[in-house]
């Protein structure tokens, strides 16, 4: 609770400041002016052509359509088709509809509206894992299946702003966003990847000043529908934009009883800085450049366990060129995580018996290193053409082999009596993708 405690005296002195050196209550507008489409994890829209306004030319409601689609070849070609490990790719040597959405949003007399839907292999990888839906009855995966966020709230008219809003969300634990087009490569980074991708709750948003954003959460656990047990988890992010070239961000979470029936609590923390250092956008060689580094920690412990035994520790660091006036870009990024107890790991096979099990079993822990090379055209604002590559190892079998994860032809029916997973220690492969939002 210190970290909550922290959180709220944070926020409160926020307010305190606002107070201090601004007395009026008119409405204004946060980061307003700054040109935030460059920066990892953020949409690089700045034309929305599907608005509806009123007589006076005020926004009524912005409607939003967003495809995304992918050719995943694996150097390994395993038989059942499966990628592992990844919640961005989720099969290979496949065409995929990765995430299909439509949403609505508005502000409109300072009401908050916001609902999206979507469909696609992305949805079904990250909600497959949330066992919280087992929870009692009136609930199942099939309630929320195709909201990707939805929330109600309001907006108050002090200092920059004060929002008040509760629905499902889009996690602030993590640099990267949900939405794969926002995010300057295709496979997350495995600090984000084993990370929260969306909450259910209740937020407040807080703005004192033009440059700096705080929220205050209170949320159903750990990437859950539901609540695991009886205690909701508690939550802050910050983001402070000087100017708008630079963005520092610090998010924490913490969470009681946040596994199945026990007394285990969990805590993580990322930070991140993403930096514009070059900017000329009218030039047809190099025209922006950029970097980001995102760290995180994270841990579980009571009820038995220890954190020294069950913690996450991870960072990811990006840098991207854009050439020939940001119609094309480049981006190098290299990640590395450690997962002892491998409680955020993904199961590598539903085969429990394998060698990434029984690694665990013998006490070795979990260390993962990704690079990825992407190569993006982007002729306009509302489509994008990207070429990754990948190569990840892991100090223990991981990923899938040419014998595939699922079964000995690769069919979910077929029985797997004596027969084990083909898991190897590194993999590579090569992704083509196509993404559309307007």
């Amino acid at each position: 609770m210190k970290i909550f405690k922290i959180s709220a005296l944070l926020f409160l002195c926020s307010i305190k400041l606002w107070s201090q050196t601004d007395s009026t209550s008119t409405a204004k507008i946060p980061f307003e002016g700054m040109d935030l489409s460059w920066i990892n994890g953020q949409n690089r829209q700045t034309e929305f052509p599907l608005q509806l306004k009123d007589k006076n030319g005020e926004t009524i409601v912005t409607a939003v359509t967003y495809v995304d689609a992918y050719y995943n070849y694996s150097f390994h070609h395993p038989k059942d088709n499966t990628h592992t490990i990844s919640s961005s790719i989720g099969r290979s040597n496949e065409f995929t509809i990765n995430m299909a959405s439509i949403g609505l949003e508005t502000n409109y007399k300072n009401v908050i509206g916001r609902l999206w839907l979507q469909y696609g292999q992305m949805g079904s990888i990250v909600q497959d894992l949330d066992g919280t839906v087992g929870h009692g009855r009136n609930t199942s995966a099939n309630n929320l299946k195709y909201i990707r966020e939805a929330a109600a709230g309001y907006h108050f008219d002090v200092a920059y702003g004060l929002n008040v809003e509760a629905g499902i969300f889009m996690s602030y634990i993590g640099l990267e966003s949900y939405v794969i087009g926002e995010n300057w490569s295709y496979q997350r980074s495995m600090p984000c990847d084993f990370t929260p991708f969306y909450f259910q709750g209740a937020r407040v948003q807080f703005f004192p000043t033009k440059h700096f954003k705080t929220e205050l959460w209170l949320l159903n656990g750990w990437q859950s529908y539901n609540s695991w047990n009886r205690s909701l988890g508690i939550g802050s992010s910050s983001y402070w934009r000087p100017n708008e070239n630079l963005q520092l961000v610090a998010n924490f979470y913490l969470n009681g009883k946040d596994s199945r029936n026990t007394e285990t609590s969990r805590f993580h923390h990322d930070n991140s800085v993403v930096y514009r250092y070059f900017k000329n956008k009218d030039a047809n060689g190099i025209s922006q450049a950029a970097f980001s580094l995102n760290n995180h920690y994270g841990f579980q412990s009571g009820d038995g366990v220890e954190a020294k035994d069950n913690y996450m520790l991870g960072t990811s660091l990006a840098n991207r060129l854009w050439f020939n006036r940001n119609k094309l870009a480049l981006t190098l990024r290299g990640d590395y995580v450690t997962n002892p107890g491998a409680y955020l790991a993904f199961s590598p096979s539903p085969v429990t018996d394998n060698d990434f099990n029984d690694a665990l079993a013998a006490g070795k822990d979990l260390s993962i290193f990704q690079g990825t090379a992407t190569f993006d055209i982007m002729p306009n604002d509302f489509v994008t053409f990207r070429l990754e590559y990948g190569f990840r190892s892991s100090n223990i079998p991981y990923f899938a082999g040419p014998g595939g994860t699922t079964s000995p032809d690769g069919w979910i029916d077929t029985p797997t009596d004596n027969w084990r997973p083909d898991l190897r220690k590194s993999e590579n492969r090569l992704t083509v993708a196509v993404s559309f939002r307007l």
